[in-house]
Order: C-alpha cells, then sequence, then structure tokens
C-alpha cells in the first residue's frame, strides 16, 4: 500500500522537517503487522514528494480472528486485500511513523507546522463502500479537490461491473496536521472496517482527532458510525460528546462575546470570589469544577491550601488543553501540580471518577444544556456523584434588561439553552432537593437592582445528613 504526500511550497524539502523524516534517507519502522518504509521519490526545491510504503505480513493476517472478510468468507486466509490497500493499516502506520507530525509538532520549523501549505496526497488503492459520491461527501466539505480513478472487477469481464477500489488523489492547502488527521480518521471510514478491536479507547481517539473539524462537518454521524464499527452504544456516546463539545465550544470569540456582557462589572471575577467563599465555608477538602473551561475557577482554588485535590471535568479537549497552559502546569512545582487532575468527560453519563468528593462547583453550565439533557445531568450530579455540596450558578434573565449592548429579550450567549428567572431556578432547585435529599439556599452575585435582582443566581445544595449546612 502506498501513500504519496507531495507539496510545492518553497522550499519545498522543508517537508522533511515537518515529517521528521530527511529526504535523503530511507527510513523502516517494524509494526505488529509488518513494516513501514519511508522515502522520498523527489526532492527538490520546487517540488518535494514523501512516500510512506506499507508491507503488511500476508501470513499474519491469515492468523487474525478480526474482521468482515475473515468472518463472512470463506476463503479470506487465501484471497485478501488487506496488503494491498489503503485501510487502518495505513491509519495505524500514520500514527506511528508520522506521529510527531499528526500532532502539528515540529521543532525546527515550528511556525511552519501552524502554516497552511499546498499539499497533495496519492492513495494508490483506497477501498469506498459507498462509492465516489461517499468519497466527495467526506472530504470536499473540508475544502479538498477530489480525483478519483474507479476500477472495474475485471477489464476482460466488462459485465461483472466496477469495483469498490479507487486511486485517489487529493489536493488542499492546509496544514500537513490537518491532511494527516483526516487521512487517519477517513480512510478507515471508506473502508468501513478495522482490523482491531473498537471499544470506549476510540471515542476519545476520535473526538480528540477530530475536535477541529467533525463537530460541524455534514456526514458527522456516519463518519462516526463507521469509524466506530457500527456499534450502537459507541456511536451514541461519540455523537453525544461531539455535540456537546460543539454546544460548548470555548474559542476566544465565544468567550468575548459572553464577556462584552459582563466586563463593566467585573462580574467574572465575582462569580468566581463568591464560589470559592462558598466552597472554603463548606469545609471541603477535595472538589470537582464540573465544565471547567479554561481552568478559570481551578486556578483560584490553588491558591486556597484547604483544598487538596481539585478536579477539572470538560467535555471539550481543547478547553483542557488551554486550562493546562494557563495553569502553567508544567512549570508547578510538584507538591501543586499532586493537588490538580484534568478529565475530559461529559455531564450527560454517569461517570465513576466523579464518586466521593467531597464538593462540586457548577458555574455557569447548566444554561448550556438542552432541557430535555437536565434530568440526566441532575441524576449525574445529584443520585451518582453524590458529592456533600454543590454549589452552581447561572444566569438571571431577568438582570437582562441592565445590559446596554444587549438586545431586548436577547439570551446573554448564542449558546445559551434558556436563563432563567428568579423564580424558575428556585422552583428547579427546590424539586431536586426534593427527589435527592438535598436543602438548598439561595445568594444573589453581583449587584442588585430593584425588581430585577442580580445578574447571576447561586444556589448552594448540602446533602440533609451532612452535617453541613451553610446559611
Amino acid at each position: 500500500m502506498l501513500l504519496k504526500i507531495s507539496t510545492t511550497y518553497a522550499p519545498a524539502t522543508d517537508l522533511g522537517y515537518l515529517l521528521h523524516k530527511h529526504p535523503e534517507r530511507m527510513q523502516s519502522f517494524a509494526l505488529t503487522f509488518g513494516k513501514a518504509h519511508v522515502f522520498y521519490p523527489e526532492a527538490h526545491a520546487e517540488k518535494c514528494t514523501a512516500a510512506l510504503l506499507l508491507d503488511v505480513d500476508s501470513v499474519a493476517l491469515v492468523r487474525r480472528p478480526h474482521g468482515r472478510s475473515a468472518e463472512n468468507f470463506a476463503l479470506a486466509q487465501y484471497v485478501s486485500d488487506r496488503p494491498y490497500v489503503a485501510s487502518s493499516f495505513l491509519s495505524v502506520a500514520i500514527a506511528r511513523v508520522f506521529s510527531s507530525a499528526l500532532s502539528g509538532k515540529c521543532k525546527d520549523r515550528p511556525q511552519l507546522a501552524e502554516t497552511a501549505i499546498p499539499l497533495k496526497a496519492e492513495l494508490s488503492i483506497l477501498p469506498c463502500r459507498g462509492g465516489e459520491k461517499l468519497l466527495r461527501r467526506l472530504f470536499e466539505p473540508l475544502g479538498y479537490t477530489v480525483a478519483a480513478a474507479q476500477y472495474m472487477l475485471d477489464p476482460q469481464f466488462p459485465d461483472w461491473g466496477q469495483s469498490r477500489y479507487f486511486t485517489v488523489t487529493l489536493e488542499n492547502t492546509c496544514r500537513l496536521s490537518e491532511l494527516l488527521t483526516h487521512l487517519y480518521i477517513l480512510i478507515p471510514v471508506l473502508d468501513d472496517e478495522k482490523h482491531y478491536w473498537v471499544g470506549d479507547a476510540e471515542i476519545e481517539k476520535l473526538s480528540r482527532h477530530g475536535e477541529d473539524w467533525l463537530t460541524e462537518h455534514p456526514e458527522q454521524e456516519s463518519i462516526v458510525r463507521r469509524y466506530l464499527k457500527h456499534q450502537r452504544h459507541l456511536t451514541h456516546d461519540a455523537l453525544a460528546r461531539l455535540r456537546e463539545e460543539d454546544a460548548q465550544e470555548t474559542d476566544e470569540t465565544v468567550q468575548v462575546e459572553e464577556a462584552q456582557v459582563e466586563e463593566r462589572m467585573h462580574l467574572n471575577e465575582i462569580r468566581l470570589a463568591t464560589v470559592t467563599a462558598a466552597l472554603k465555608q463548606s469545609g471541603a477538602k477535595r472538589v470537582l469544577d464540573l465544565g471547567c473551561g479554561e481552568g478559570k475557577l481551578i486556578r483560584k482554588l490553588l491558591t486556597e491550601k484547604q483544598f487538596e485535590e481539585i478536579v477539572g471535568i470538560d467535555v471539550s479537549h481543547r478547553a483542557l488543553k488551554i486550562a493546562q497552559e494557563r495553569l502553567h502546569y508544567d512549570r508547578l512545582p510538584e507538591k501543586q501540580k499532586k493537588r490538580i487532575h484534568l478529565f475530559q468527560g461529559s455531564l450527560g453519563y454517569r461517570d465513576k471518577r466523579l464518586a466521593g468528593y467531597d464538593a462540586a462547583a457548577v458555574v455557569e453550565v447548566i444554561e448550556h444544556l438542552d432541557l430535555p439533557r437536565l434530568a440526566t445531568f441532575e441524576r449525574v450530579l445529584f443520585e451518582f456523584a453524590c458529592p456533600q455540596t454543590v454549589v452552581l450558578t447561572t444566569p438571571n434573565i431577568e438582570y437582562n434588561v441592565k445590559f446596554e449592548n444587549l438586545q431586548a429579550q436577547n439570551l446573554r450567549h448564542k449558546d445559551h439553552r434558556f436563563e432563567w428567572t428568579r423564580d424558575e431556578f428556585q422552583s428547579w432547585a427546590i424539586e431536586v432537593t426534593e427527589r435527592f435529599g438535598y436543602t438548598v439556599v439561595f445568594h444573589p452575585i453581583g449587584p442588585e437592582a430593584e425588581n430585577v435582582g442580580s445578574p447571576t443566581q447561586m444556589a448552594i445544595f448540602t446533602l440533609e445528613d451532612s452535617g453541613r449546612q451553610i446559611t
């Protein structure tokens, strides 16, 4: 199986820096299913081409029980396309051989790794279960120009029709890491098969490599279903995670939008200080920050010696990366590092990692959830995680009339699914206490105005048998 990647970026031989493979050397890599070889058929300043040749061990394939063909085709041991076509074997080879390039790292040319350059990928034989239409539906929304040449089953017997095999050329101006990521995910999707066991780890892999493009891809559901080998429970979980990550997007433009509404009163600083004070008063030592985003609350909690363990959970892998950077995690003293843990997770699913903590903070999170999913969130937090104290904040929609740059009847953020009045919030919170055995007290956050209250409303839930009531 042969994959060729070319560029005409000047100087084109910089492709060697991006791939971490010298153009004047041929390199070989041992894999569990054979060998991968990297070499350069051409390396000039005007054009450079790197080739990844995958030599799959045919004998070893016979001993592998996995795969659709092995299950349904009696002669699969003797007639197999796996050594010759682009499949999940190639994806594994890309991750192993081009790992740094796949992650977008380039020590010698860091700026180049972040630069969109003209790239062309040529796949010698690519199986497409779904034909050329599916091939185009997958790659064209990502900006690729697609050329595909389909092969007949047998030129001597044209009545047999076309095969599912294509020679494919993809051209785009993008970062090399983007090209490799798209190939890594979409090659097994087109093949609609994987040579290894597919479990929960594949969801993490899909979320990590698809965070920048899969949430908005028009074929998202088809990609996820095929990537996870049509396993319903995995597909359901992966789609929920991707859609929730899209709903809780944390890029800079989103943050600016909400900050513009609240900046004059420094509401976020007041909110974080109030939540921190409530957590301190609860006596908690081990604290969860659910929907931690970029770690602003974690940074504040870290300054308080009372909190021995601080765990941040967020559905967005990107937000957790930003949190780690802003906390300067790599430079923290070892003792401080041990206090912090960051996990990717969804508040829509039961998670054993959330159990056993003294307190949980849920700061400006619930308004990002669809109302039908709120009941699931309630059970995840109050029934299964069941911390002694929960400190939860949400916007007060009544106060929105006080914001000059917020149009009447608009929510504070385009991603908010709802915003509650004070009565609505208190009714919801009281119902939660009746169902899960908590008590609750309410506090305003920010300046109060006549008839509309404060901009943020806070509820502090305490387990009735905890012995730590907050007033």
